[in-house]
């Protein structure tokens, strides 16, 4: 029996985020697992890198699974995606060492979201950027987001938290392109909490289109609750680019 790590990637517009849920709605994780379970014969459970939204993106997702498989993986990769949905792929396949877990062995995520400036509306990427209604102060944005980087208590820059499990992640850095049409935020962070990246960015679109002072950012953080935070941006707009491992 050998560990598989699959690299996947997904358009997430029309499912129930990432995690397989017992209600049967339509997942990422559990349409994998489906398509595993009738090769191999026998119920298969896979382990993501991360739980993403509904209707959240990837590029690079990271899974892995410990199957008794014959094949060769470019066989079982092709078998995969033979029977996958079109907005499912795996890219890669391959094996990985007997302790991998892509979930424990992260280091690291990458996320993008895309923002439509005022007037540049995109019939063919309205699924997967969030139009604004406003001008945005690029600046401004660029300066809150200095005041995230670093290791902090994002407790109120999520939602759920969990009282057993720390709420203190590192962000790394916060790179905000700006193009003719489109404002684009990339986070490189050691990790991210529920809706965090989500939450980071209504804030951010908030003091880019003034109706928020970039001095609430250190409120919040010393506060630690939600209420206090902006909006919750919309799900389309977020991909997972990439999970990083040493």
């Amino acid at each position: 029996m050998n560990n598989y790590r699959f690299k996947i990637q997904y358009d997430g517009t029309r499912y129930h985020g990432w995690q397989r849920q017992k209600n049967g709605s339509d997942t990422i994780q559990g349409r994998i697992e489906q398509v595993l379970s009738r090769q191999m014969g026998h119920p298969v459970e896979i382990d993501g890198a991360g739980r993403t939204d509904a209707g959240v993106h990837a590029r690079e997702q990271v899974a892995n699974v410990h199957l008794d498989y014959n094949g060769t993986t470019e066989e079982l990769r092709e078998c995969l995606n033979e029977y996958l949905p079109e907005d499912i792929r795996i890219l890669e396949v391959e094996i990985a060492g007997e302790r991998f877990h892509s979930r424990l062995n992260a280091t690291g995520k990458v996320y993008e979201y895309r923002l439509c400036k005022k007037g540049c509306f995109d019939v063919f990427a309205r699924k997967y950027q969030w139009q604004m209604e406003e001008l945005l102060d690029v600046a401004r944005m660029k300066e809150a987001a200095g005041l995230l980087l670093g290791e902090h208590d994002f407790k109120g820059f999520c939602t759920k938290a969990s009282r057993k499990k720390s709420t203190i992640r590192r962000i790394d850095a916060i790179d905000i392109e700006e193009t003719e049409n489109a404002v684009i935020l990339h986070f490189f962070g050691n990790g991210f909490l529920y809706n965090m990246v989500r939450i980071l960015t209504g804030t951010l679109v908030e003091i880019g289109t003034g109706t928020r002072e970039i001095s609430t950012i250190e409120e919040i953080f010393e506060r630690k609750e939600r209420v206090l935070a902006g909006m919750t941006a919309p799900a389309k707009g977020l991909t997972l680019v990439r999970v990083k491992y040493d």
